[in-house]
């Protein structure tokens, strides 16, 4: 089985833009922005869904949330804000099957997002 592309981010086979990397997170800038910034934040440990998480996997989900808020603060936002979402599957617009976190900010977010 080929490895997902957000695998090969975390094994060094690709080489992302990197923002931030901890033990358990690897935080990236998005390939297709849609805002101007627009870092993906991954678990190193792969999940294709949110689906797949069970209760011991909460402290991990916290880490990247933790790892959003280090990206915020690196990029400037923390102070005017950013969004944080998670896409579980096709139908809420998940293209990659790893689990990932987008964080956007540097313009207005509207409501509802869409």
């Amino acid at each position: 089985m080929t490895a997902c592309i957000f695998c090969k981010m975390v094994s060094g086979e690709i080489q992302p833009d990197v923002v931030y990397e901890d033990d358990d997170v690897l935080a990236f800038r998005d390939l297709n922005p849609q805002a101007p910034t627009h870092v993906l934040v991954i678990p190193k440990k792969h999940y294709s869904t949110t689906n797949e998480l069970q209760p011991e996997d909460a402290e991990l989900m916290g880490r990247l949330v933790l790892g959003a808020q280090k990206v915020a603060e690196i990029d400037g936002l923390s102070e005017q804000g950013y969004r944080m979402v998670l896409n579980c599957n096709e139908g809420a617009g998940q293209t990659v099957f790893h689990i990932h976190m987008h964080v956007l900010g540097g313009r207005r977010m509207n409501w509802p997002p869409g």
